[in-house]
């Protein structure tokens, strides 16, 4: 009890000069809280027989505990990994332009809904759909805020309480667990499931609309896997044509939404957006912040009639866009009009990269590293994009006794660097390093290995 008098009181810590700094930082009510919760703890290891620390020492854990919960959870990262649209890691890193929209249009007011030439109020829906329109040839388009929000949205409006017609081999689940039949079932609409896991036929689709409940043909795009050997399922414009024919709508969720053609980078070819238009579908949905190369969006185009009636849903309020990610999605749509997807939009410059480039940026990290060698690799796209489909990369491989260690002191340094480990080694792949983030790789990969 004698040796706990030693420990200073709240009042005698906030009259310190480094507790003034602390609030001055932190404020007085985080930094009271944080001392508080510092003596509580000594005391409690006092109690199991440790010594009472010095007050320095008490100030460090004050310090430590504000920091600890002021740290930012959502961290920026150096992504080495070669996965081009890693989901763990944010996806999409966004362009220099849809960056500095976004930081124009937040630090200040914008006409989100607002018509200038009117000077009344407007709608927040024509921000990107002029874009989409010219680049696509879409009647019509919005823009929800994500992927599984416009599928969601599209159902609710159009085939509550009615039969949806799908292929059970497009019955997919996607990462977190997000399985096409379930938003299906939140949204109110019956499943109708024909065809079997690897083949569905055309008249699977002509006996289906037979019965009379049946509201809507939906086509879910099998983005993050491969149904390979004994399989057929008719084309899209073929189940349009028999759709159309009944009175049907046909919805096409494509999931990534590529703009670009993937097989001109020696990729397999991922469904195009422009292609389930020319396939004469009503209503197309896909991500923005995937293959688009824009932040996280969910993006219907289609024919106007159907856009408009979910423009008026009550749930499409509920899942708007906001008008950050429609002032970054603006700005990247922008780069494909003015033809410059490929050097501005991260994730096609990634794609497109060439391997000569690659590989000097390779040797050039070895030089600086003084340690290292360069190996073949493969990169991959990742983010439900083109399974099994990878681009050929070169790796630097750096030996160590410890790769796990080094793995852990990587993701410890300010700009966590995440990296991979093949054969006990630490291998980095340049396709995925930033240009900007190049020197702070090498400066804290450098630091670290010089330990």
């Amino acid at each position: 009890m004698s040796e706990l008098r030693q420990l200073p009181s709240v009042d005698q810590l906030i009259s310190t000069e480094t507790i003034t700094e602390y609030i001055s930082v932190y404020g007085r009510l985080l930094t009271i809280q944080a001392i508080r919760m510092v003596l509580d703890i000594v005391r409690s290891r006092h109690s199991s027989g440790d010594d009472i620390p010095a007050e320095k020492d008490i100030l460090a854990m004050v310090a430590e505990q504000l920091k600890s919960w002021t740290a930012p959870t959502l961290q920026h990262v150096i992504n080495a990994t070669g996965v081009i649209l890693h989901t763990n890691l944010g996806r999409a890193p966004i362009s220099k332009s849809a960056l500095q929209a976004v930081n124009d249009t937040a630090s200040g007011y914008s006409t989100l809904e607002y018509n200038l030439e009117l000077g009344s109020r407007g709608s927040r829906s024509i921000h990107a759909e002029d874009y989409l329109k010219q680049l696509t040839g879409a009647e019509a388009a919005l823009v929800v805020n994500n992927n599984a929000a416009a599928v969601l949205l599209i159902l609710s409006t159009l085939s509550r309480r009615r039969k949806v017609v799908i292929a059970r081999s497009q019955l997919v689940e996607i990462g977190g667990g997000f399985r096409i039949p379930d938003v299906m079932k939140q949204s109110g609409a019956i499943l109708f499931e024909i065809g079997t896991t690897n083949r569905v036929h055309l008249h699977d689709y002509q006996q289906a609309i037979q019965d009379e409940s049946i509201k809507l043909i939906m086509r879910a795009h099998r983005s993050n896997f491969q149904i390979l050997g004994f399989t057929s399922e008719p084309s899209l414009r073929e189940i349009v044509s028999v759709a159309h024919q009944a009175g049907l709508p046909v919805v096409d969720d494509l999931g990534s939404g590529a703009l670009l053609d993937t097989a001109d980078f020696d990729l397999g070819h991922e469904p195009m957006v422009q292609e389930s238009l020319a396939a004469d579908v009503d209503l197309v949905c896909f991500s923005g912040d995937k293959l688009l190369g824009g932040p996280q969006a969910g993006i219907i185009l289609g024919k106007s009639n159907l856009v408009n009636k979910l423009k008026k849903h009550p749930l499409a309020r509920a899942i708007r866009a906001d008008k950050l990610c429609l002032a970054a999605l603006s700005a990247t749509l922008l780069h494909y009009l003015k033809t410059e997807a490929l050097t501005e939009i991260p994730v096609w410059s990634m794609i497109s990269q060439p391997l000569e480039k690659i590989y000097s940026r390779a040797n050039q990290w070895i030089k600086t590293l003084e340690r290292g060698e360069i190996i073949e690799g493969k990169s991959t796209v990742g983010g439900g994009s083109l399974p099994g489909e990878t681009l050929p990369t070169w790796l630097v491989a750096i030996s160590t006794r410890h790769p796990n260690k080094l793995l852990a002191q990587l993701r410890e340094t300010q700009s966590p660097i995440i990296a991979r480990l093949e054969e006990d080694r630490l291998v980095l792949d340049p396709r995925t390093v930033l240009i900007p983030q190049e020197e702070e790789l090498l400066t804290n990969l450098r630091h670290i290995l010089n330990q």
